[in-house]
C-alpha cells in the first residue's frame, strides 16, 4: 500500500482551516489527517482561500504543501485563488482533485475537460440545498463522487439536482472521542456562574449568527417559561459568540429570563469539554443544520441530547435512537421534551446511560469508522477509474 501511493497525489481545496474553526474547518482537517494515514506517501497540496499561513506543530500537515490566499484583498481573493488551483493543476498533473466547498468545482470542471484529471466534492448543508447556480448544477454531475455528511443532505441533493444516486456517498462527521469523556460537573464552572451542582442546566454551543438562527436557541429560550413552571431553578446556558448577541438579549429581556440564562460567550477549546459536563442536557432544534458536531461531542460526554426533526440531526442522534427529535418550530414540544429529559421520565431510557451513549457515538461516528469509510471509497474508485492500482 505504501509503495503503491508514491505515485498518488492529491490537491485539497479548502476554505480555511486556521481562520476559523467552524463545522467545515474541522470535518477539512479530518478528512485530510484520514486521507494521509491512508495514502502515507502521497504527494499533499492543500489550498487554502481565507488562511493567511499556517498554524505551527499540526501534525496533519508535516510533508504538505500548503498554499494560503488569505493575504490577498478580498476584493481579489477568490480570482487569485481559482488562478491558483488552475495553474498549479495544470502544473502538478495531480491524481484527484477533492474540492472541500461546493463553490470550488468550477476550476476542478475545467481541469478535468482539459487534463481528464478526476474530482471530488464534499457537500455539508445549506449550501447544497436549493442550488440555484446553473453552472454548479452542471459541474456537480460531472464529478467522479460527491461525498456528503448526512443522509438527509445527500437525499435532498439528489432529489433537487436530479443527480445519478450511485454518485453521492455518505461520510458523516467524525470527533476525537478522546477530547470528550464524562465527568463530574465541574466546581469551577459551578463557581463561576454561582451554580447548585444539583440545578439542572441546558446547554446550546452553536455560533450566534445572524444567518444562523435557525441552529434554536431562541426556540429554547421562549420554551424556559414553560419550562421553569416545573423546574424553577433550571438554568441555560448559550456558549458561542457572533453578530446575533444584541438580539438574543433584548429576547432574554422580553421573556423576562435573565436571572435563568446565561450567555457565556466566547470558550477555549480546553473548558468546552467541562461545559457539556455541567448540563444535564444538551438542546440545540435546529431545522437547517447538515449534520452537527457538537451533538456528538455532547453524547461523548453520556449526556442526554436533543435535536430538530428536520435536517442533518437526524442523522447525529441515529434517528432517534440516541436522543429526542422534535419539531423545531414547536416551542410547546420542545418545553414538553426538555421537561420529560430532565424529570427523567423520557421514554427512550437509553440516553439515561452514559457509558451507552459514549460508545454507541464512537463506533458511529469516530475517526476509525470515518477512516475505514473513506479508504474504502477511494480503493473502489482508483480500481473504477484509473484501472492501474491494485489494491
Amino acid at each position: 500500500m505504501q509503495n503503491q501511493s508514491n505515485n498518488l497525489s492529491f490537491h485539497l481545496w479548502m476554505p480555511e482551516i486556521f481562520k476559523f474553526k467552524g463545522g467545515i474547518q474541522v470535518y477539512s482537517l479530518f478528512f485530510l489527517q484520514a486521507l494521509k494515514n491512508i495514502y502515507p506517501n502521497a504527494k499533499y497540496d492543500v489550498f487554502l482561500k481565507n488562511d493567511i499561513q499556517p498554524l505551527p506543530n499540526l501534525s496533519s500537515l508535516n510533508s504538505t504543501q500548503l498554499h494560503c490566499t488569505g493575504f490577498v484583498p478580498l476584493p481579489l481573493r477568490t480570482l487569485i485563488f481559482a488562478i491558483k488551483l488552475i495553474f498549479t493543476g495544470l502544473w502538478k498533473k495531480p491524481s484527484l482533485v477533492i474540492a472541500c466547498h461546493i463553490n470550488f468545482i468550477v476550476g476542478a470542471y475545467w481541469l478535468k475537460r482539459i487534463l481528464g484529471i478526476p474530482y471530488w466534492v464534499i457537500t455539508y448543508g445549506i449550501e447544497a440545498w436549493g442550488i440555484q447556480s446553473t453552472h454548479v448544477n452542471q459541474y456537480l454531475h460531472h464529478a467522479d463522487r460527491i461525498l456528503s455528511i448526512s443522509s438527509y443532505t445527500r437525499d435532498r441533493l439528489i432529489k433537487e439536482q436530479n443527480l445519478d444516486p450511485n454518485k453521492v456517498f455518505l461520510l458523516p462527521c467524525q470527533f476525537d472521542p478522546n477530547n470528550f469523556k464524562p465527568t463530574s460537573k465541574p466546581l469551577y464552572l459551578l463557581n463561576r456562574y454561582g451554580l447548585e451542582a444539583k440545578q439542572k442546566v441546558i446547554l446550546t454551543v452553536a455560533r450566534l449568527s445572524e444567518v444562523e438562527q435557525y441552529k434554536g436557541y431562541d426556540q429554547v429560550l421562549k420554551a424556559m417559561p414553560q419550562i421553569r413552571e416545573l423546574i424553577p431553578d433550571v438554568h441555560y446556558i448559550i456558549v458561542g459568540k457572533g453578530n446575533d448577541k444584541s438580539r438574543i438579549e433584548e429576547l432574554i429581556i422580553q421573556l423576562k429570563l435573565q436571572d435563568c440564562v446565561t450567555l457565556a460567550g466566547f470558550i477555549p477549546d480546553s473548558e468546552l469539554c467541562d461545559y457539556y459536563n455541567l448540563c444535564d442536557i444538551f438542546a440545540m432544534p435546529s431545522k437547517m443544520e447538515g449534520f452537527g458536531i457538537v451533538y456528538l461531542e455532547a453524547l461523548a460526554c453520556g449526556k442526554p441530547v436533543l435535536g430538530g426533526n428536520q435536517d442533518g440531526s437526524i442523522d447525529a442522534l441515529d434517528h432517534g435512537k440516541l436522543g429526542a427529535l422534535v419539531n423545531p418550530d414547536d416551542v410547546k414540544e420542545i418545553a414538553d421534551s426538555i421537561i420529560q429529559i430532565l424529570q427523567g421520565k423520557y421514554p427512550n431510557k437509553l440516553i439515561y446511560q452514559p457509558e451507552y451513549l459514549r460508545q454507541e457515538v464512537i463506533n458511529l461516528f469516530g475517526f476509525d469508522r470515518f477512516q475505514e469509510t473513506l479508504k474504502k471509497y477511494m480503493e473502489e474508485n482508483f480500481k473504477q477509474k484509473l484501472h492501474i492500482y491494485k489494491f
